[in-house]
């Protein structure tokens, strides 16, 4: 994981609609970042929807959830329109951003080690400034979890 206090590297990324989102766009808010392996597994589908139902309370803070995994856009329209998700999700096939982010890495199941995404989420503040990570995510009270840090540091 990147270090809290550590300036955010700046990408350039398409959401699910080819729209470029360049972190720099988003200075002076609140950015949640969080990267998950795939669209419409158990885990990730819990948490996109978890994000989902708290998108009024990160309104009314002035924040913007971005979701990344390496699933391509026709993935990401159809996991939207699945779950009528409320935010972008970025399109990162090369994992150039999962990586530049500490959000590729070792997995292990059953026993079994291969490279993946790793459900790792990053608080970025409006000054572009790493404010808090979850390296474990747990998806379930994730969002409410985030909301209440950005509210302790505002």
């Amino acid at each position: 994981m990147l270090n809290v206090g550590t300036q955010a590297p700046d990408f350039a990324l398409e959401d699910q609609d080819g729209t470029l989102h360049r972190l720099r766009d988003y200075r002076g808010r609140w950015v949640v970042l969080y990267f998950y392996p795939r669209d419409d597994t158990s885990g990730c589908t819990k948490e996109a929807c978890s994000f989902r139902d708290a998108m009024p309370a990160f309104g009314d803070i002035d924040a913007q959830v971005l979701g990344v995994s390496a699933d391509d856009h026709a993935s990401h329209r159809k996991f939207i329109a699945k779950y009528d998700l409320n935010f972008p999700l970025l399109v990162d096939p090369e994992k150039s951003v999962l990586e530049a982010f500490e959000a590729y890495g070792e997995k292990t199941m059953y026993g079994r080690s291969y490279m993946g995404v790793l459900r790792v989420t990053y608080l970025i503040g409006p000054d572009g400034v790493i404010a808090r990570t979850w390296p474990k995510v747990k998806p379930e009270g994730h969002a409410d979890e985030v909301r209440e840090a950005i509210a302790a540091l505002s």
